[in-house]
């Protein structure tokens, strides 16, 4: 396989597992709204103009080279890029998990009174504590991974441009799987468990 084909499958594989990502956090947030018909189509609306920055900015950009390094393999390559492109997929990516976060604190304000209850960020007794601190959690960490990207995208040299890309992926997708087996956790006690009779 030739160094940018290799780049091109890379760049695939990371705007899909993203996209993943986001049909999972859209999930938890539609059934935190109760299945609300409306906010689902807003947020594909949403979504879908989202992807398409993403795409333009990962797969529009024509002029890209390959640099490889001198000494080393194909794998080790770098494309350079025009310096907004592939950074625009993240910022829009974070600006999602942006409108996710903001629209769970909303609802979980409007279900808990979230500013009268101080008990809140102690509890993890019910699904609605436990969706508000896993996002919280979720966004701070990913929010710590995805900034630092972002600008090594914006500021970086062309050697390093994309050097945080795969570990912040790789925290998405941790952290989303993390969300949804602490959720079934809370729901299902396991098929270990003993069922009195």
């Amino acid at each position: 396989m030739s160094c940018s084909k290799y780049l091109l499958s890379r760049e695939l594989l990371i705007f899909f597992q993203q996209f993943i990502v986001c049909f999972i956090l859209t999930l938890r947030t539609y059934a935190l709204y109760g299945r609300s018909k409306r906010l689902l189509i807003w947020m594909v609306a949403v979504v879908i103009a989202l992807a398409g920055a993403a795409s333009a900015g990962i797969f529009g950009h024509s002029s890209s080279t390959v640099i490889v390094v001198p000494g080393v393999n194909c794998y080790e390559s770098y494309a350079t890029v025009s310096p907004a492109s592939p950074g625009l997929a993240w910022v829009a990516l974070f600006a999602y998990e942006l409108l996710i976060f903001v629209l769970t604190v909303s609802r979980i304000c409007k279900t808990k009174g979230l500013l009268r209850s101080p008990s809140l960020v102690m509890s993890r007794k019910n699904i609605i504590d436990i969706i508000f601190q896993d996002g919280a959690m979720y966004f701070a960490a990913m929010s710590l991974s995805n900034i630092p990207n972002i600008l090594m995208f914006y500021y970086g040299s062309d050697i390093n441009k994309a050097s945080l890309a795969t570990f912040t992926s790789c925290m998405s997708v941790t952290l989303v799987s993390r969300l949804m087996l602490n959720l079934h956790k809370s729901i299902d006690p396991g098929y270990l468990s003993t069922r009195s009779p």
